[in-house]
Formats: structure tokens, C-alpha cells, sequence
């Protein structure tokens, strides 16, 4: 797994790049408190170029919605296609997320 970051419009884009499993989930998931740590952050996670997430991947994002619901931060999910889409059907996590299509209409719903 890679992680890229930068800022587009006060808003913190992390593209996610390659497998997310139990071996990487804790640097996503240290990253990922990080950033909606902030009072107010607004946080875009891009999976455009996501291969795989396991269920540790899920619990990662998962504890991350939590946090940003408790700091008032916003996390937005874009790019979430193919199999890495019916992984999230599967698992009934397409309706706990916000989730958008491109990067550009998750920078929109995070500001």
C-alpha cells in the first residue's frame, strides 16, 4: 500500500494506492486519526487505485468515521469502484460512508 497526500481547497485529499490488509491497515489507520484528528478537518480518501481491503481496512475506516464524527470533522470516500466496491456492498459499509464518485465531487461534499 502507498500513500499520497496533498491539499486541494482547505481540503486533505489521501489517495490509497495498492492492498489494504492487516499487514497495512494500522499505517492507514494512524494516518487516518491524524488527519480527522483536528476539529473541523475535511479529509477526501481517494480508492480510485485500491486493489483489495480486507475487513481490518474496514475496521480502520470505520474507527476513523468515529473520530471525525467526534472532532466534527468531515471523511469522504471517492473513487470506491469495481471489486473494491462489491467488498464494500458486501459488507453493507456503501451506506456508513459518504461516498463519491470522483475526487471532485468528494472535495465538494467535504467543504
Amino acid at each position: 500500500m502507498d500513500l499520497n497526500e496533498e491539499q486541494a481547497g482547505g481540503v486533505t485529499v489521501l489517495q490509497v494506492m495498492g492492498r489494504i490488509d492487516s499487514t497495512t491497515a494500522p499505517v492507514l489507520g494512524e494516518r487516518l486519526t491524524a488527519m480527522v484528528g483536528a476539529a473541523g478537518a475535511r479529509v477526501v480518501v481517494d480508492f480510485s487505485q485500491l486493489d483489495y481491503i480486507s475487513s481490518a481496512g474496514f475496521r480502520i475506516l470505520l474507527l476513523a468515521a468515529k473520530r471525525a464524527d467526534q472532532t466534527t470533522s468531515k471523511l469522504v470516500l471517492c473513487g470506491v469502484s469495481g471489486k473494491v466496491r462489491q467488498l464494500f456492498d458486501l459488507g453493507g459499509f456503501l451506506d456508513l460512508f459518504t461516498i463519491a464518485h470522483t475526487r471532485e465531487e468528494g472535495i465538494a461534499a467535504a467543504g
